[in-house]
């Protein structure tokens, strides 16, 4: 991942300098994790720049704000439209965007709502998150030891902050142990999702993904393969998966803004499959690189260009 530091972020309306955005100590997010953010790609097409699915990720960057009672001082339509104000003024053709949603300072203590609300956008160029390779060859995880949230503590479909506390320590667990990234379960013991990521699953031809009971982000990227591999003629069961499967699937990926379609090639040190990227899989990532990319037709309506 490459930061240029020569960049602007927008911050409440105001385009600063990379090293002049700051917050200050004391804002509430700091200490309570009170902040929700979204995670958008942005693709070179023809010398142009296409926002992939730029409406759904702001619906749900107001969505986890509503969760949170987050009053934004901006509409949709404002922030998508900061979003292209940033991209264009950092001169990217691809890149990783980062809108966030934050409880500034007002007062120290638990209760949020004298801390106002700010948001601000970053961007910067970012090719495989999971390593150079890990969309050809794919990756090796673990299951992780420390399971997803359970229903009714923190909630799962609000992206926020405190949320990736617990994606933390899975993904820190996978680093020790030698692994690409870990797969965590659900508090029943079924596969949730990465520590970053959705999951999917291939058996007999048949794609399976955990529901979203299953205590996941219900993901755009995930939305999205679901209607390619309709498309594909393949069909798609969202359904509780028991972790043995995991190790007698077909084939295995991770998909996500930053992850795209990523193989899973081994758990916990068993091969998937034959321990390499499967038909079905390479079949859909051609397919979602060929619309983000602007190779096909954008039948989909998901690419906002500027």
């Amino acid at each position: 991942m490459t930061m240029d530091e020569s960049g602007k972020i927008w911050m409440d309306g105001k385009f600063v300098d990379w090293e002049d955005a700051n917050i200050h100590i004391l804002s509430h997010v700091i200490h309570y994790g009170s902040g929700v953010f979204e995670g958008i790609r942005a693709y070179e097409i023809d010398g142009k720049v296409g926002i992939f699915r730029l409406k759904e990720h702001v619906q749900r960057l107001f969505d986890s704000m509503k969760i949170y009672h987050m009053d934004a001082s901006y509409t949709q339509e404002e922030i998508s439209d900061a979003i292209k104000e940033t991209v264009a003024i950092n001169n990217l053709r691809e890149c990783y965007i980062r809108p966030v949603a934050y409880r500034g300072y007002g007062t120290v203590g638990i209760d949020p709502q004298k801390s106002p609300v700010k948001i601000a956008i970053a961007v910067w160029s970012w090719g495989q998150y999971l390593g150079e390779g890990a969309l050809e060859e794919g990756v090796d995880v673990n299951v992780s030891s420390w399971r997803r949230m359970a229903p009714n503590t923190l909630p799962s479909l609000a992206k926020s902050g405190a949320n990736y506390m617990n994606a933390q320590l899975a993904k820190l667990e996978a680093s020790h142990n030698n692994s690409d990234e870990c797969i965590m379960l659900d508090i029943e013991g079924f596969v949730g999702e990465g520590s970053g990521e959705n999951i999917f699953m291939v058996k007999e031809n048949v794609i399976y993904t955990p529901s979203i009971s299953s205590s996941i982000l219900n993901g755009i990227t995930r939305d999205s393969i679901i209607t390619i591999a309709k498309d594909l003629g393949y069909e798609i069961i969202q359904e509780k998966i028991p972790r043995e499967l995991l190790y007698i699937a077909d084939e295995l990926f991770y998909t996500g803004t930053a992850a795209e379609i990523t193989p899973i090639r081994t758990v916990d040190g068993i091969s998937v499959g034959d321990g390499k990227v499967g038909p079905v899989t390479k079949s859909i990532q051609d397919e979602f690189f060929n619309v983000v990319k602007g190779r096909s037709d954008d039948k989909y309506g998901w690419l906002d260009i500027i």
